[in-house]
Parts: structure tokens; C-alpha cells; sequence
């Protein structure tokens, strides 16, 4: 038997055969012609031009389905198409919008090859998902990726932008731009690591992204990291429906998969609640430092390792029964049990600069930004026990702390009221705060008396306000869950409400208002409906859903 370097090269070169008739083949079975257009500059020599005609030369060998026409830069293709930079290449520019900056060589022949047989066979080849994402465009997507060709991982980002101009080519241009052909627009849009993609000049992608990813970052302009499949049915039946997807309703999904139960988190709006707004979560255990979007898309991937999750769909009415009906805006689910995890949002003060500058020194948690205003200037915005906690909390933290309140005493118990002249804490009566004001950040405050129409001007660096809650109780007053005297879900201690089947975890419960109390929350409630589930306390103790009714 032969053997050597002679051997292995027989083999290689027995491969490499069999690899050009299986494209010769495939190119054969295509129905579709794939006209290129090569526009350059007259009279330059650039080895990106030299390239791309080697790599589309070595393509026509295969097939007669590739036609290649070269002009230069000042033919009057080049005005009507656009083409301004040496070299381009466009794909079938009458039906498509796609265009070629640089020369598909190195790692970017295998995109090259795919945009040849997605062409050919003039379809995009999307999966199902994909459509039902790209079919919700609602305008033009200008999309630009950046490549290299030493870049392994380019030809996946590339393929999507090729499936998704191919697919909509009403609404999708696609550039795959070779940062080392053209690095002033590298520089110009800061790709200095490849791939990056960019969708009407907002980044969408850094890096290879999951075809379906890709898709939800072009249809919403900015970086997905998750996808959640979306479904179609009509009638969904589970053992647990969870109302909420912050972090209560994440692990509880979590913890009721796990232990066996069939489970549906319904979320109306964005996945994580409050968390997915903070830019910077310092108190999470596990994280010294953690962005909240980067932290909410960790729960939600890792919920979708066990739970369906029903984004975008509102629930609209709660029918009980055997099973209970659950009526969202999308479909119906028949289920056992029901977990609010519904939430309560920031009330807000509602002026100027406050939202401009949400995040950038306006709070809404002394426990999460506190230890980032040691010994700088910042204002309390409120008169009840949360404010004056909260003010107390950021003095013990360093910060110089003033309480400002629109009335004239304070609503706080007097014992926590005590403690503010105690620690030497100056209280500005009958004030509202009329204007948040600053540069980049927060740099001072705009005060008006309510007695005396003043107006005066205060420098801060830090804007806390508490003036309270507003949970999200609506779906559960209409179905009868009974509320506490602060609007909150009222309980017992295993998260069981007065209605059968029926429970409530995290935020929507009052208490105190941390991530890490609302996971531990929904664990207990999952808990506590898998051994209700098992032995229904509603079903073997009659006497206590009267004493509950009563």
C-alpha cells in the first residue's frame, strides 16, 4: 500500500474532485441566473479588484448560472446603482439590494459560496421563526457588516444579513463592508473587531449571532442576546400559568418546570420588569458588578432551559373553573393554578429631566446606587417611612443628604422622623422639586416653595426619589384577590391569596423592593403550589375557603 507525502496528496487532491463535482452538481439543480456586476476604478491596481475576479472566475468554472460584467467607476451603471468605492460588487442589483465592499476571498468565500446558492435558489431560506420575525417589519433596514477575511465566525453573520435581504428585498440593503479594503469606514463606525452589523447606522450585532437573534436585533435597531420562540397555538394547557416575567416570575417558572410541572410565563411587556432598566446591579449575590439587562437576559435564558415564554401578550381575564381559563390577547390557556407576579413600578415626579437623566444620577433605590454618591451632594424627594429610610441610608453611606417634601410633616412614623434631626439631616418643607438640570449627568435641581411661589436653584449630583409604589394590581382586584391597605396583594405566609389556586410573589406584594427578595419569593410560591398541586388545601378543607369568602 502506498504511503508518504505522495500518498496524502493523491487524497487531498481525490477530495478536492469530488468537492467540484458536488457543486457542479448542486450549481446544475439551481434554477435561477446570478448576474454580478465588478465596478472599479480606471487605470488603478488593487489587489481587492484582482481578488474578487479570481474568486468569481474560480465559480464560473462550475457553473454557466454565474455572469460576471466589469465597469469602471464613472459608467453610468455606477450612478444609477450608487456604487461610489472601488471595488464593488453587486448581486443581482435588479432584484436585490446587495453589494460586495472589498473581495469575498479567505473565510469569506464560504459566504460567498452561500450567497451564490441562496441566489440560485432565490429563496432565503429562513426558518420559521425567522419569517414570523422579519414579516413584522414596518420600514426600511439599511444593514452594513463588517468582515474580515482571516474572520472564522463572519460568514454566519453574513449569511443572516444575506437571508434577511433576500427575503425583503422591499425593505432590506445589505453591504458587507472588508475592513481592510475600506477602513475608513472601520474607523468611521468603530468595527474594529469583526463581525460587527449595523442596522440604519445603529449597531445590532457584535459578533456571530443565531439567525433568529439577528433578526429580532434588525427589527428592533439594537442588540438581542435572547430569542424566544413565538407560538401559535390557540389553546395552551399547563399545570401553572405565571403572570409576570421579572425575576419572581422567571424562577418561579424555574422551579415548577424542575419539579415537574407543565408551566407558562405570560409577560405583557419587557422580560425582567424594573431590572432591565437599572444600568448597574451592584447588590446581586454571585455578581460584584452586573449591567440589569445583562443580568435579566442570564434569568431569561436560563428559564427557557426549562419554561415557554409567551412574550408581548397582555392577559386579559382569568375565568375560574376546572381547569381555570386564562384569556390573553393572543390565546387561551387552560390551567390548575395561577402565580401573579404582576410587579410595581416607580411612582414618578413627572418634570422636566427627570427621565433624561434616569440612570445618570435620578434614583429610585437607595439600597442599588447609595454607595455610588459617597460624599457628594444629593436630594430625598418624599415625607413616608421609605423616603426617610432611604435618606437615613445614604447619610450612613456618606452621602450629603437632604429630605425634600411637599408638605409641612412628615408621613413616616415618628420614631424614623426622630432620627433625621438626630443624625443631623436637613428637611426642606412644603418644596417640590420643579426641574432636574445638568449636562451629561445631574448638576442641580430646580426648587419651588409651595407657600411662596419661590423658586431657588440647588447643586446636586444626585436626585433619590420615593414617593412610593404603584403595584400592578388591576387583573387580580378583577378576579377577587383581596388587596392590603397599601393596594398590595394580600397573603398568607406561603404566597396563597384568598382565592383557590390562585397565588402572588415578588414586587406585587409590597415588602421590600430587591431583586434578590423577589427570586426567593417566587422560589417559595412554586414551592408551595407544587405541594398544593399534590394535596389542594381548597379541595380537603372546605372550611377554609368560607372562612376566606367571609
Amino acid at each position: 500500500m502506498a504511503s508518504g507525502p505522495e500518498h496524502n496528496h493523491e487524497m487531498d487532491r481525490g477530495a478536492q474532485e469530488a468537492l467540484v463535482r458536488q457543486l457542479r452538481q448542486t450549481f446544475a439543480g439551481l434554477p435561477n441566473q446570478i448576474p454580478l456586476f465588478l465596478f472599479s476604478q480606471r487605470g488603478k491596481d488593487d489587489v481587492f479588484v484582482d481578488a474578487s475576479r479570481q474568486v468569481i472566475r474560480a465559480f464560473r468554472e462550475l457553473t454557466d448560472k454565474i455572469t460576471l460584467k466589469e465597469y469602471h467607476l464613472n459608467h453610468e451603471l455606477a450612478a444609477k446603482w450608487g456604487v461610489e468605492s472601488s471595488p464593488t460588487l453587486l448581486i443581482d442589483p435588479d432584484r436585490y439590494q446587495i453589494r460586495w465592499l472589498g473581495a469575498p476571498m479567505g473565510e469569506e468565500g464560504r459566504s460567498f459560496l452561500e450567497a451564490m446558492m441562496l441566489l440560485g435558489m432565490g429563496k432565503s431560506d429562513l426558518s420559521d421563526q425567522s419569517m414570523k420575525v422579519i414579516e413584522r417589519l414596518d420600514g426600511p433596514r439599511q444593514i452594513k457588516i463588517f468582515v474580515s477575511p482571516s474572520c472564522p465566525y463572519c460568514p454566519q453573520q453574513v449569511v443572516n444579513g444575506l437571508k434577511a435581504a433576500i427575503e425583503r428585498p422591499d425593505l432590506i440593503s445589505l453591504e458587507i463592508i472588508d475592513i481592510q479594503c475600506r477602513p475608513d469606514l472601520a474607523e468611521q463606525y468603530n468595527a474594529h473587531s469583526v463581525p460587527q452589523a449595523y442596522a440604519n447606522d445603529m449597531l445590532i450585532g457584535q459578533g456571530a449571532q443565531q439567525e433568529e437573534v439577528f433578526l429580532s436585533s434588525l427589527l428592533k435597531l439594537e442588540p438581542q442576546t435572547i430569542f424566544i420562540p413565538e407560538s401559535t397555538d390557540k389553546v395552551v394547557e399547563t399545570d401553572v400559568v405565571i403572570v409576570g416575567g421579572g425575576p419572581a416570575g422567571l424562577t418561579a417558572g424555574i422551579y415548577t418546570e424542575r419539579s415537574g410541572l407543565k408551566t407558562a410565563v405570560v409577560e405583557r411587556d419587557a422580560l425582567g420588569g424594573q431590572v432591565a432598566l437599572t444600568p448597574v446591579v451592584e447588590n446581586y449575590p454571585g455578581f460584584t458588578t452586573v449591567g440589569g439587562k445583562t443580568l435579566v437576559d442570564i434569568m431569561v435564558n436560563h428559564a427557557l432551559q426549562y419554561v415557554q415564554i409567551f412574550q408581548g401578550e397582555s392577559v386579559l381575564d382569568i375565568r375560574p373553573g376546572d381547569p381555570m381559563e386564562v384569556m390573553t390577547t393572543r390565546r387561551k390557556f387552560l390551567t390548575k393554578t395561577v402565580l401573579l407576579a404582576t410587579g410595581a413600578s416607580h411612582k414618578h415626579l413627572g418634570v422636566p429631566g427627570e427621565q433624561r437623566f434616569s440612570g445618570r444620577g435620578v434614583s429610585y433605590c437607595a439600597t442599588c446606587d447609595g454607595p455610588l454618591f459617597k460624599r457628594r451632594k444629593v436630594i430625598m424627594v418624599g415625607g413616608g417611612n421609605s423616603a426617610v429610610t432611604e435618606a437615613l441610608y445614604l447619610q450612613h453611606m456618606g452621602a450629603d443628604v437632604t429630605l425634600v417634601h411637599r408638605r409641612d410633616a412628615l408621613r413616616a412614623q415618628d420614631v424614623l422622623a426622630n432620627q433625621l434631626a438626630a443624625n443631623g439631616i436637613p428637611v426642606l418643607w412644603d418644596t417640590e422639586v420643579h426641574a432636574i438640570e445638568g449636562e451629561e449627568r445631574v448638576q442641580r435641581v430646580i426648587l419651588r416653595n409651595n407657600k411662596t411661589g419661590e423658586r431657588t436653584e440647588m447643586a446636586v449630583e444626585g436626585v433619590f426619589i420615593a414617593i412610593g409604589y404603584a403595584p400592578a394590581v388591576d387583573l387580580a382586584e378583577k378576579i377577587g384577590v383581596a388587596v392590603n391597605a397599601d393596594g398590595y396583594i394580600q397573603h398568607d405566609g406561603f404566597h396563597r391569596t384568598n382565592v383557590p389556586g390562585i397565588y402572588s410573589a415578588g414586587d406585587v406584594e409590597g415588602g421590600y423592593k430587591q431583586i434578590v427578595t423577589a427570586t426567593g419569593q417566587g422560589a417559595a410560591a412554586a414551592m408551595t403550589i407544587f405541594e398544593d398541586l399534590i394535596n389542594p388545601y381548597w379541595k380537603q378543607h372546605k372550611e377554609w375557603r368560607k372562612a376566606k369568602a367571609s
